[in-house]
């Protein structure tokens, strides 16, 4: 395309366009480049070729007009000949106006397509002329009319009857028309009149009359200017009796209002968004949990109210056309979050288009805290489950044994905190299992924390929980272990490591039966029965100022002893046979006896570490047998001795080792434990040094200062 043809184009005072022999359009002229809106450097206002055809068409008209104009469009490059389509093509505003448009085939002298030259003559008052009409003709009340700025020029018979006169061969003069008007309408019609006596444009309206007989009607009446010479000459327009449609919109709206106050009386929230996800209407319930107004609720953003980290789903599901629900967490007044089922149900139109989504949520808070508790439950019982025990059952019938359990089935079915002391590996724990299943929380969790294998500093989430965003890591909220124990025994082995701030925390629970989850500010309520268990002497741990005497004496309730294997010789029989069987099953072995030496040798030996270090030698000893008669290798035994008296102390001379750990504790002013205490001083684990004082029967507390 040539410069001087653009330049003739661009003078034609109407649409013009030219397009490729292939029909892609690749020049507007600037009439038309204007009305639409292309910015002043677009292409196609130098005459550079876009894109195709039809692409180049689509976005700019009316999708209703689409399928026509496709099909005359390619009528006309197919055959090579002229043609015309009536369509809408948007303005630069957004409005569409309608245009005849037709296009006329450009040949060269030898006959060869150059392209086509596009001419679009606007008819927007010729087809508004035509829909008046055509409603006129389809519907049974209606009447035409003329009007100019003197008034009424002509009623049609119909108008007449719309308003229950005789008809006459003079129409009303514009006093006696405005009498039939309802008087709440009058001010409103007036308006309408002046505006288009002085602008000259189409109207569109509905306004009441009173008939002779009293009784009302709506009566719509549209216009449209009447021109000769680009002068305005008046209007002609109809009138249509639309009571009927009037009524039936006004009952829409009753039961519109009905179903709104059956929805805001309804529980559950309800709310409608738009195809974009914009809020249209939420009920009572709703606006009344995010603490809003109808109006408030309208102007915020989509998804607004709902938790961050649940946002993007959201609304990823109300632009989903397909009915669905998802669990999400809407923001309450109050800033906290609860969850919520959401159901998504959508309405669309004729043509598939989302109209509007309906949203109800049903409130799940519960149910999903429940859920929780439940799935952390299953966390710690699996963790529990893993853990290999010292051993299933109570073993053994030495006096000793008999007191403490004794004591233990007086105790289970109280509601009382135990404090359980003992050394390592008696089977603290165990006997803390033993008083939950003889209680009346037997039917509820068992939690059991060592405070000894947690980081102190996140020992205080571990037991009560934290909040999301309480500390680095924290991404989610998580239920601490007295939660998972609700209704039944939370078990702290090794409570004396715990750190003074978390003690206070634990004081609170055992006095308030309540607590705060790391990060939080709400009071978590509690039932737990709590038992504690140590190796250490608490008693000298308070004086030392380590562990809160108020604790130490809510926790001291009840005090359970485990005696030491040692002094319980009659018992490590039972405990080697019981250990032969548990472990030979495993590992498809059998053994027709115990060799008399190994016996008289494990029950001689005095098990520092206890049922547990008995249970690891038995474990050994069953790996490397090859024979049917069980028999242990006596330097684990003999190693294990050394390694426990490391600063010379006798085991056969008892009273010089007395000698020896009095004057260790003098030095010391009485203390067992520390880098100042007299377990340090000697070389030995504290408690190895606490079962010697009681074996000894020495009185630690006379050497305290």
């Amino acid at each position: 395309m040539n410069e001087t043809l653009q330049a003739n184009l661009n003078l034609i005072p109407v649409h013009a366009w030219y397009a490729d022999p292939s029909g892609a359009v690749t020049f507007l002229n600037e009439r038309c480049a204007n009305y639409v809106g292309l910015a002043n450097d677009h292409p196609l206002r130098s005459g550079i070729r876009l894109d195709s055809a039809w692409d180049s068409h689509v976005a700019l008209l009316h999708p209703d007009d689409h399928g026509e104009t496709r099909r005359i469009w390619s009528r006309c490059i197919n055959s090579s000949c002229a043609g015309e389509v009536p369509f809408r093509v948007r303005s630069a505003e957004g409005g569409y106006r309608w245009f005849l448009s037709r296009a006329e085939p450009r040949w060269t002298n030898a006959g060869r397509l150059l392209g086509w030259v596009g001419l679009n003559l606007e008819i927007e008052e010729q087809k508004l002329s035509e829909f008046y009409l055509a409603e006129s003709e389809r519907l049974t009340h209606f009447g035409t009319w003329t009007f100019n700025a003197s008034g009424f020029e002509y009623w049609s018979s119909g108008l007449f009857h719309i308003y229950g006169l005789e008809p006459t061969a003079k129409a009303p003069s514009v006093s006696e028309y405005m009498a039939m008007v309802h008087p709440e309408d009058r001010d409103s019609v007036a308006r309408h009149i002046k505006k288009m006596l002085s602008e000259h444009n189409s109207f569109d309206f509905t306004k009441r009359i009173v008939r002779p007989d009293r009784s009302i009607r709506h009566v719509r009446c549209v216009g449209t200017p009447l021109r000769h010479d680009r002068m305005f000459n008046g209007y002609m327009g109809a009138g249509i009796d639309v009571t009927e449609q009037a009524q039936l919109t006004e009952a829409l709206r009753e039961s519109e209002a009905e179903l709104r106050q059956i929805t805001d009386l309804s529980p559950q929230h309800i709310g409608v968004v738009g195809p974009n996800g914009e809020h249209v209407y939420a009920n009572r319930t709703a606006l009344a949990y995010v603490g809003a107004s109808l109006d408030e609720w309208k102007g915020g953003a989509v998804g607004g109210y709902v938790h961050p980290d649940d946002r993007e789903g959201f609304r990823s599901r109300l632009s989903d056309v397909i009915a669905g629900q998802m669990e999400v967490r809407l923001r309450k007044s109050d800033g906290s979050y609860r969850w919520f089922l959401a159901r998504f149900n959508s309405v669309c139109n004729s043509h598939g288009l989302l109209v509007r989504r309906y949203v109800t949520c049903t409130d799940i808070e519960e149910r999903k805290v429940s859920e929780e508790r439940v799935q952390q439950e299953n966390v710690a019982l699996r963790e529990e489950i893993d853990k290999t025990s010292m051993f299933e059952e109570i073993v053994g019938t030495s006096p000793s044994l008999a007191a403490m359990l004794s004591r233990v089935s007086k105790v289970a079915a109280s509601e009382s905190t135990v404090l359980i002391t003992g050394e390592t590996g008696t089977g603290k724990e165990l006997v803390a299992r033993a008083i939950h299943r003889r209680s009346c929380r037997s039917s509820r969790p068992f939690v059991a924390v060592n405070c000894a294998a947690i980081p102190r500093e996140l020992m205080a989430s571990e037991l009560f929980g934290h909040e999301k965003g309480a500390f680095t890591g924290a991404t989610q909220r998580r239920l601490g272990r007295f939660e998972l124990a609700e209704g039944g025994t939370i078990f702290l082995d090794e409570v004396g490591e715990l750190l003074p701030d978390t003690q206070a925390a634990l004081l609170r629970a055992l006095q308030e039966r309540e607590f705060e989850r790391v990060g939080g500010r709400e009071a978590v309520r509690v039932n737990v029965r709590v038992i504690a268990a140590t190796n250490r002497d608490l008693e000298e741990a308070v004086s030392g100022g380590i562990f809160r005497q108020d604790l130490y004496y809510r926790l001291n309730v009840f005090p359970v002893e485990m005696p030491p294997l040692r002094e319980r010789g009659d018992d490590i029989p039972l405990l080697v046979e019981y250990f032969i069987d548990r472990y030979a099953r495993k590992m498809g072995k059998s053994f027709r006896h115990v060799n008399m030496r190994t016996l008289d040798r494990l029950k001689s030996y005095p098990w520092p570490g206890n049922v547990r270090e008995l249970q690891n030698v038995i474990e050994r000893s069953i790996i490397v047998c090859d024979s049917d008669e069980f028999t242990i290798d006596d330097s684990w035994l003999s190693a294990a001795s050394t390694a426990e008296s490391r600063v010379a102390l006798s085991s056969t001379l008892a009273s010089h080792e007395k000698t020896i750990i009095e004057e260790a504790l003098h030095a010391c002013s009485g203390r067992v434990f520390g880098s100042a205490g007299a377990a340090a001083r000697l070389g030995i684990p504290r408690s190895t040094l606490e079962s010697k004082i009681r074996a000894l029967g020495i009185n630690k507390r006379r050497f305290r200062q």
